[in-house]
């Protein structure tokens, strides 16, 4: 058994240092890339090809978009599934909106990285003015760079409440309560259409729980994936 961790928008594999250790006593700690592809589905193969032949599959975000077209994919391979921060809905019309002027925007404008106001939104207000959280969440912009700005930026995610009851492994919906990003109904809506999940709410944290609140999320993770190992 692995355990495969698949990271959100403009994250890199450094997002999860601060748990890889708890993790790895599940197996092989293996990090998705989703740097090339120019949908959810796509990049949910790419992952598929030289992912282990079982594992734990955590997605983040974004990549709870992927995680989710992973276990439909392929249902055989994932043993359990946890889904931190996520939503089944799709892009609202403000974000296609946001997704067209990036579109009309010219390649060559340079890339300078998330802006702190973005970073600073996702964040617990507490957190806000930590400025070493956000240049550690702009650094894994940097380093992704440009082009998976632009790629990632214009990702369709459509809704796929619908497809929900595809999901047949164990499921934690794990959410923050203050989360800017996706709403805790979001995290509610999709909980009870996935067959048979359980939810999970961490007080006192914003969208990026693996970064504000590690130590928590594991408290939470830990014990609900040794028992479905």
């Amino acid at each position: 058994m692995a355990i495969l961790l698949v990271p959100g928008f403009m994250a890199d594999e450094t997002l999860w240092d601060d748990m890889v250790p708890a993790l790895a006593r599940f197996g092989p700690v293996v990090h998705a890339d989703l740097r090339h592809d120019t949908s959810v589905e796509a990049m949910a193969r790419r992952v598929l090809e030289t992912a282990p032949p079982t594992f734990q599959l955590v997605g983040f975000s974004m990549g709870g978009y992927v995680a989710r077209a992973i276990a439909r994919q392929a249902p055989d391979r994932v043993r359990a599934l946890v889904l931190i921060s996520t939503s089944t809905r799709g892009d609202t019309a403000a974000l296609q909106k946001r997704k067209g002027a990036i579109g009309n925007a010219a390649p060559s404008i340079a890339f300078s990285g998330l802006s702190r106001t973005a970073v600073a939104t996702s964040l617990h207000p507490k957190e806000r003015d930590n400025e070493a959280l956000i240049e550690r969440i702009r650094a894994m912009g940097m380093r992704l760079g440009g082009e998976v700005f632009r790629r990632q930026s214009l990702l369709d995610r459509p809704g796929d409440l619908e497809r929900s009851g595809e999901i047949r492994c164990p499921t934690l919906v794990v959410a923050a309560e203050n989360d800017q990003l996706r709403s805790l109904a979001d995290a509610q809506e999709m909980a009870a259409a996935i067959p048979g999940a359980t939810l999970a709410v961490i007080a006192d944290t914003g969208h990026m729980i693996p970064l504000e609140a590690p130590a928590r999320l594991l408290d939470v993770i830990v014990p609900w994936l040794a028992a479905h190992a």
